[in-house]
């Protein structure tokens, strides 16, 4: 009797609820799948507009309709509803480019995402059919045990056994809705010929599996140019990082020394880098360093120099620069981190330590430093990971410049993210910015989550 309620669920849902006399939960679970087909049926071109309703126009829920769809025996796909349009568009990226006058026409892009956003919705209504009929299953199982539970009593037992998974359902749809459904579409346009030549729906878009990633391998000047801006991107990330931590530390250590009067003065005075936006921070560091900007005016006044120093359109001295400017922006973080952390160290280590000989430098290296870099190793890691992506420093102080001849369509302080930036609105090379996107997702990801299960916090944490 158990497998015939979940057979009569597999088929109309809730069906297996009612033959096991739940009847609220089984009209819920009705209900759900005639919401699942209601949403197929109103899309339908033909059911809406009321035109020609024949059996070729219904929509059909059988398998043969899976194969009709590879094949592209559907007829008029328009008249279709959001399912089955969703996974033909996905399928075939559209067949009608629009021309002069046309009123029926395919639009590639929003048939992939359309198509992306079908399969996780109907995702999502497969779990609630596995639900509906592991339900009607295991229900039948209990009543042939001799225990019998009402919907009532059901529902009050999910609510009591699965609050924190009822609370965070609305949370993960978003997730899925606004996070991943963009992922999964970047990732997909890597697979295509989305690109200046290609734009829909004048031209529509084609799969080309893996030939984007073919060319950045085989094209010189593209493996080239992305083995420039890696390094210098690794580079960048690391000096950015590691010169805004130690100088936070330095910060730190000198506030807490005995001899500072005002502590609190100070760290205020220290801190205000970090409450200023970036934004306007890194802006005002732009004016400030042109070549007419007030640094090279001071120094020509003094006479230290002679000439204005190029310290946005040489190479060397524009890494210098947003190096420097990353450290003001960055310092008061670990500062305040650190000095935090410090305040956490038992006094008796050090006390023990003098009582030892040790001197302060040896106190420091023996017992600050280790405790400060074991508690802060996480935040370290993901301040590694947030300069390697970081945008708004390359772009908003020196746009990717100086240029340079050697790199396909980027300039000398240009890190991956920025490179992307450029072929994506600059140069509408969008396959080629997504197959970047998805190899330093890789690359981040895959050192990020190395260090970060290697390191002792986490491991206790």
């Amino acid at each position: 009797m158990k497998y015939l309620a979940a057979g009569y669920s597999a088929i109309v849902w809730g069906s297996g609820q009612f033959l096991n006399k739940q009847k609220l939960k089984g009209a819920i679970f009705f209900g759900l799948q005639l919401l699942f087909i209601s949403i197929e049926l109103l899309t339908q071109s033909a059911w809406r507009n009321a035109a020609r309703l024949t059996a070729e126009t219904t929509a059909r829920f059988d398998l043969g309709i899976f194969l009709e769809l590879w094949q592209g025996q559907l007829g008029d796909i328009h008249n279709y509803g959001f399912f089955i349009r969703g996974l033909w568009g996905l399928v075939t990226l559209g067949t009608i480019p629009r021309v002069h006058g046309a009123t029926v026409y395919d639009h590639s892009i929003m048939l992939m995402l359309g198509g992306i956003i079908a399969i996780f919705v109907i995702l999502i209504f497969a779990l609630i059919w596995i639900w509906n009929i592991r339900d009607a299953y295991k229900t039948r199982l209990r009543i042939e045990q001799g225990v019998f539970i009402s919907s009532v009593q059901y529902f009050k037992d999910l609510w009591k056994n699965a609050f924190e998974y009822i609370m965070i359902t609305p949370g993960l749809l978003l997730v899925v809705f606004i996070s991943l459904v963009p992922i999964v579409f970047s990732i997909l346009v890597a697979f295509t010929n989305y690109n200046a030549n290609f734009i829909p729906p004048r031209r529509l878009v084609e799969w080309t599996g893996f030939e984007t990633f073919g060319k950045i391998i085989s094209i010189r000047m593209w493996g080239s140019t992305f083995v420039q801006i890696f390094l210098w991107t690794v580079v960048w990330a690391f000096l950015a990082t590691f010169s805004a931590y130690f100088f936070g530390m330095f910060q730190a250590l000198v506030l807490r020394a005995k001899a500072v009067r005002f502590r609190s003065f100070w760290r205020a005075i220290f801190i205000l880098p970090w409450a200023i936006p970036g934004l306007v921070s890194m802006l005002i560091f732009r004016v400030m360093l042109h070549p007419e900007g007030v640094i090279n005016q001071m120094l020509l006044s003094a006479g230290f120099i002679e000439t204005a120093i190029p310290f946005l359109s040489n190479t060397s001295w524009a890494r210098l620069c947003l190096v420097l400017v990353n450290v003001w922006l960055g310092f008061p973080y670990f500062m305040a981190l650190i000095s935090g952390i410090m305040t956490t160290i038992p006094q008796e280590q050090y006390e023990a330590a003098q009582i030892d000989g040790a001197n302060p430098f040896q106190q420091f290296r023996s017992i600050t430093l280790p405790f400060i870099l074991a508690s802060t190793a996480p935040q370290l890691l993901m301040s590694i990971t947030f300069n390697f992506n970081n945008f708004n420093m390359i772009y908003f102080m020196t746009g990717g410049g100086p240029a340079n001849p050697n790199l396909q369509m980027a300039g000398s302080t240009d890190i991956l993210i920025s490179w992307i930036f450029k072929l994506t609105l600059d140069q509408r090379m969008y396959n080629y910015a997504s197959a970047f996107s998805i190899l330093i997702f890789i690359i981040v990801a895959s050192v990020s989550a190395w260090n970060l299960l290697r390191t002792r916090a986490f491991k206790e944490g």
